[in-house]
């Protein structure tokens, strides 16, 4: 969630990251075999082999206090560094929830060095952009600045995570500002169904709760709650300095040791293990008699960040697709559920989603449907889901394998995309994952595969659903076993009905 009036919000790069691609010539003979000439085979050979020369070095090097510190020098005249912390809302119980996402709004508000408007003049006068998120399981805080200011933005970084007032003011006015961020959120009915997607896929655990936390939380989270969450997980281990763009890593390297080698040292005590959580099949509606449309979810269990499936996974996802009424295509689309959609007008739109997290995950759709519509659309989600179990055709793969590459190649697509990438890789994997191998990796899923692993978290498989809509929603039977609303639900307003299927 993004917080803090005195960031601005990065607006999207500009420049494209450009890769090599040959294409060798292919003719056929009368036996019907592929003849590659062969001048144009070496062409190919060299062009690809170019391609891996010229992707810059992520360099990685962990310092004393457990600090890693990665780096992707691309030399461009900017360049985008932050702090990945391997602390999110998972870390918190049910009594300081919502706890680092307020640490993150304070983090904007002073430190022992600079005043709230000092940073500000700071920032802007550098020309340079500050930014920061919480997420389920991380916490980031990031600034995009010239090369040359490379120094002072790690400097104002590490001022920043250890250095915050936290003011007794300061703290009181961000509690409003939380507040209407939470009104905000309420507006956007796509996260509140992944919001309720997550508290009955995760019942009663920490990934169920909300980033933000209940609004009784905002009103009582106290100083001593934001320091001992600072003192608890802000440690060494947990944090990964990662910089991209125009970085000399061993620039990045003395300015790390500088600024935080002897600092995180002193967070002694042991590292919180991550709590585990679990699946739980189930459902839960919320019905709203003023809504003209429902908006659902629907997900299985899938696996974490460096679960082996978790490739094969992504093929899949990309299979299925997403499509909106304002695509053009109809029953020319590449996605067959988008076209048995498109030829029976069963939604507005739907999206794929394939959400990891360390141990867990959630594989599934999002969609928007007329209340009328949703169990036929339901239906035909489930009859394609188990078509990927069946009958997935090598073609259908091959075409998913080429798009995914796609996606992400235009994903890392400037020096905040590429520093973002970094750093999230190091707190999941310990390591930045090489563009080559990554598309060996996917180059290595064919239909077989996809059948195998989709069969083993599909098939016969409880999903979890969540759905926001109008009162026929309630009408269409998505369940299979009934059960009472679990306790720690709230209750719903006047005219909205909240149930919870298990």
């Amino acid at each position: 969630m993004a917080a803090a009036a005195a960031r601005v919000v990065l607006s999207s790069a500009a420049r494209r990251r450009l890769w090599g691609f040959s294409e060798s010539l292919l003719i056929r003979g009368a036996a019907g075999r592929s003849l590659y000439f062969g001048e144009n085979r070496l062409r190919s050979t060299q062009a690809a082999t170019q391609v891996v020369l010229n992707v810059p070095e992520t360099r990685v090097t962990c310092l004393e206090s457990g600090l890693r510190v990665a780096s992707e020098d691309s030399g461009l005249s900017t360049c985008t560094v932050g702090l990945w912390i391997d602390a999110g809302s998972r870390y918190e119980n049910e009594k300081n929830n919502g706890t680092a996402h307020f640490l993150e709004h304070m983090a904007f508000k002073g430190t022992k060095k600079r005043s709230q408007l000092d940073l500000e003049l700071e920032i802007e006068n550098m020309g340079a952009h500050l930014n920061a998120y919480t997420s389920r399981e991380q916490t980031v805080y990031y600034a995009k600045a010239f090369s040359k200011d490379l120094p002072r933005a790690v400097e104002i970084l590490a001022d920043i995570i250890q250095n915050s007032t936290l003011g007794e003011a300061e703290i009181e006015r961000e509690r409003g500002v939380i507040l209407r961020e939470m009104q905000e959120v309420e507006t956007n009915l796509q996260e509140v169904v992944f919001d309720y997607l997550h508290a009955t896929a995760y019942q009663n655990t920490a990934l169920g709760r909300t980033i933000l936390g209940p609004t009784e939380n905002i009103k009582s989270i106290s100083r001593k709650d934001l320091v001992d969450y600072i003192t608890t997980h802000y440690k060494g281990p947990r944090i990964v300095l990662a910089a991209a763009g125009g970085v000399s890593h061993d620039e990045l390297l003395d300015l790390a040791k500088f600024h935080f080698g002897d600092s995180l040292c002193t967070h002694k005590g042991e590292i919180p293990a991550l709590p585990p959580c679990k699946f739980t099949g189930s459902e839960i509606r919320v019905r709203d008699d003023k809504m003209p449309l429902a908006h659902l979810a629907i997900a299985v269990e899938a696996v974490g960040w460096a679960h082996p499936d978790t490739i094969c996974l992504m093929v899949a996802n990309t299979l299925i697709g997403n499509w909106d009424r304002s695509f053009g295509g109809g029953m020319n689309l590449s996605s067959k559920l988008a076209q048995l959609t498109c030829h029976g007008n069963l939604c507005h739109s739907f999206q794929s989603f394939n959400t990891s997290y360390t141990d867990t995950g959630l594989w599934g759709l999002y969609m928007v449907c007329e209340s009328s519509t949703v169990a036929d659309m339901l239906h035909v989600v489930q009859k394609e889901w188990m078509r990927l179990c069946t009958s997935v055709t090598e073609s259908e793969v091959a075409r998913a394998r080429n798009l995914l590459k796609t996606n992400m190649l235009l994903q890392l697509d400037g020096s905040t995309p590429i520093c973002e990438d970094i750093g999230r890789q190091m707190l999941c994997y310990n390591r930045r994952i090489p563009i080559p191998e990554l598309e060996a990796r996917i180059d290595a899923v064919n239909a077989e595969t996809i059948r195998e692993v989709c069969t083993k978290y599909i098939y016969n498989r409880s999903p979890a659903i969540a759905a926001v809509g109008s009162p026929l929603l309630t009408e269409s039977r998505l369940d299979k076993y009934q059960g009472p609303p679990p306790s720690n639900m709230e209750t719903s307003p006047p005219k909205k009905e909240l149930r919870l299927v298990c």
